[in-house]
């Protein structure tokens, strides 16, 4: 196992490349949804925002359907007192078996971290919640959240640091998001019922408007149209193909960074939570 000093060195290595990502056009990829004008685009399509105040939040989702994908996006959070408010950032289908893959940065009051709550749903199933705090602050500047989703499983990173991994068991008889198109979605808006220390923290409205910030997204990924991918079925993914991703896991360096981060920031996981589960944990728990 690495040392702490080697994996900080590691994390700020790794955030250096991340702020190297090419800026996209939000124009070309995005579509505001709702809030009547809180969410905008803005330098020629290089930036986005988005805003709450106490009559709305705001939200966007992609133009394109995915069906697997490398997604990255640059946000830089709500600053100061925060309490009350939820920034997600997620893919999600649609139905009653939905399909979803969740990053929730849950606001705090001013000089508390923000709580980065992240969940897999499959086919309707959902309980599979794992909480982290981060080892910087969010809203100083922009940072990369990034989601692996392939056939083999679900990498949630930061800065290109993997902090959660959802392997795809199916064979043990744990749904899997495979078979549904996804595609992405932001929004801010007020939790207050929830998302501060479970609701006792109010939104201070004062403090309105709140604003979160994206930038340099980008997708490598299968695009989902008319019933058919973008990616080819005929031909493997090799590690120096454009779609490398498809077949990407974690190698020995990146399980020693992941165990770290768990080990070190993660604050709540599903998977140890006995009194929620009295009947037993969830299959996938058991699975090393």
């Amino acid at each position: 196992m690495a040392s702490p000093t080697v994996v900080i060195a590691s994390l700020v290595f790794y955030s250096f490349i991340a702020s190297f990502s090419v800026a996209a056009n939000f124009y070309n990829d995005f579509d505001i949804t709702w809030g009547d004008g809180r969410g905008q685009i803005v330098n020629n399509g290089e930036l986005l925002t988005l805003s709450l105040d106490k009559a709305s939040g705001s939200g966007f989702q992609s133009k394109n359907e995915y069906l697997f994908g490398k997604i990255d996006m640059q946000l830089k959070l709500v600053p100061g007192n925060s309490a009350g408010t939820v920034t997600a950032y997620y893919l999600s289908s649609k139905g009653s078996t939905w399909d979803e893959i969740d990053f929730e940065f849950l606001g705090n009051l001013s000089g508390d971290p923000y709580i980065l709550h992240t969940n897999v749903f499959s086919q309707g199933k959902r309980n599979r919640e794992q909480q982290f705090s981060l080892w910087f602050d969010p809203t100083v500047d922009f940072h990369t959240y990034s989601i692996l989703w392939n056939p083999q499983g679900i990498i949630f990173s930061v800065d290109g640091t993997p902090i959660r991994e959802f392997k795809n068991i199916e064979s043990k008889g744990v749904p899997f998001p495979k078979a549904q198109p996804m595609r992405i979605y932001s929004s801010l808006w007020n939790a207050d019922d929830w998302a501060t220390r479970g609701g006792l923290v109010k939104t201070d409205w004062t403090h309105a408007p709140f604003t979160a910030y994206y930038r340099n997204f980008n997708a490598n990924a299968c695009i989902w149209s008319s019933g058919s991918s973008s990616c080819p079925s005929n031909s493997p993914p090799s590690s120096t193909s454009s779609n490398s991703w498809l077949s990407q896991e974690l190698d020995s360096s990146n399980q020693e960074r992941l165990q770290w981060v768990q080990k070190n920031y993660m604050i709540y996981n599903y998977c140890t939570d006995t009194k929620r589960f009295p009947q037993g944990l969830p299959s996938e728990c058991n699975t090393a």
